[in-house]
């Protein structure tokens, strides 16, 4: 191949492996706690950072209390789809929009942003510490810190956050560069926050084997016996969980 986009991933994986351990361990033990007191795992994300929440959302192998939130017009699916970035900076709406979830004391909300610049994953994060959440930052460290903050709080996510986890995402995200062309091409933070989370939960679910509790962790639907024992976790969470 002409380009090494695997090789730097690969690189920036490994990397991640070593430099987040400690904050990784936390978030995990973060989690394993709420899910030991029945509480919730939320996950915000604007645009494509809204990937994630998706990701960790009613997945085979992914844990059944976790809750994404959506807000309306900032999700890739709207049309046009430039209005995710307008409405991503735009004061006030997903605070808004959060403040309907029923965030609360001893749940985890995961906030998902790599430049963490813009007012939506701010006020999220703002408003489930209001609410007494656990507060989780995903996003690149270098990327925001060469940017001002576009929220009028002033501040940019890993600013306001109790955890951040640094995906190790360049400025700009796109990761490969081209001879002959000026700018960087494919992006990295998805590949990278996609394996830090479900690193996270992966370790989240041996802390609870520890304590004796097992994970509520959905089985593939195609698997024998997937939808029976999907069927009891959606029980459990339906009315709870949005979107069950």
């Amino acid at each position: 191949m002409k380009t090494d986009y695997l090789s730097q991933t690969i690189r920036l994986l490994q990397e991640t492996q070593t430099r987040l351990a400690p904050q990784m361990e936390q978030a995990a033990q973060w989690i394993a706690d709420a899910i030991t007191e029945d509480h919730l795992i939320w996950v915000f994300g604007a645009s494509h950072a809204g990937i994630l929440a998706e990701e960790l959302f009613y997945r085979a192998g992914g844990l059944a209390c976790v809750s994404p939130l959506f807000v309306p017009g900032m999700t890739c699916q709207v049309r046009p789809v430039t209005l995710t970035s307008t409405l991503e900076r735009r004061d006030g709406l997903a605070a808004d929009t959060v403040r309907e979830a029923s965030i609360e004391p001893g749940d985890v909300l995961i906030i998902h942003s790599v430049s963490g610049r813009n007012a939506a994953p701010v006020e999220v994060a703002l408003v489930g510490k209001e609410r007494g959440a656990k507060t989780i930052g995903l996003t690149s460290l270098a990327y925001s810190q060469s940017v001002t903050a576009r929220s009028a709080t002033g501040k940019r996510l890993f600013e306001v956050v109790d955890l951040v986890l640094d995906n190790g995402a360049p400025e700009g995200d796109a990761l490969v560069e081209l001879q002959g062309f000026a700018q960087r091409v494919s992006p990295v933070s998805t590949v990278l926050g996609a394996a830090i989370l479900n690193a996270v939960m992966a370790e989240a679910c041996a802390l609870l084997l520890e304590k004796g509790i097992q994970p509520p962790v959905f089985l593939s639907a195609n698997l024998e016996g997937g939808d029976a024992h999907n069927a009891r976790l959606l029980d459990r969470y339906r009315g709870r969980v949005l979107y069950l």
